[in-house]
């Protein structure tokens, strides 16, 4: 009788001879996107003279420089267009009980050489510690000028009392 052998494909000789395929990383070359391994940015094509290419740290160091660039250009165009507004003297004339809390009246004077405008917090004098506060916008107030202005405020409930305002800088 004949004795049947069975062989896995893993243990014949031809599979064992064939070693696996390396995997290599690939990206877009950066000029035309061909495909080129992920240590070279261009292409033969695009490089035929093998001139030396851009490191990562350049790279990354021209973004993170650009980063860095705009961020301090929008912090001197943000310093730039509020220069100039305030500062905002106060002055709370009386809160009068309305529908929904109390209609609370504000004198603001605009200190600055430029028209803006201004929040105003709102709180009882009488809670040394804290308590509820509520802020209320005034309209725009033109340089050097005083503006008289209504807002509501609900956190004081519905009973007229003094309180007091302070407005500050946008």
């Amino acid at each position: 009788m004949a004795e049947l052998m069975l062989r896995s494909p893993a243990s014949t000789p031809a599979a064992a001879a064939a070693p696996p395929e390396p995997v290599v990383a690939t990206h877009g070359c950066v000029r035309c996107g061909a495909t080129v391994p992920i240590d070279v940015a261009l292409c033969e094509n695009c490089n035929p003279l093998g001139l030396a290419q851009p490191s990562a740290s350049q790279v990354h160091g021209t973004a993170v420089a650009g980063v860095i660039l705009a961020v301090v250009l929008l912090a001197v165009l943000a310093r730039v267009s509020v220069s100039g507004i305030g500062p905002f003297a106060a002055r709370f004339l009386g809160a009068v009980p309305n529908e929904t809390g109390l209609a609370v009246s504000v004198a603001v004077t605009n200190g600055g050489t430029k028209a803006g405008a201004t929040s105003c917090r709102v709180t009882d004098p009488d809670l040394r510690f804290g308590g509820p506060s509520a802020l209320i916008l005034s309209p725009e107030i033109p340089a050097g000028q005083s503006v008289t202005f209504t807002g509501t405020v609900t956190v004081f409930g519905k009973s007229s009392k003094p309180l007091q305002v302070d407005c500050s800088a946008p």
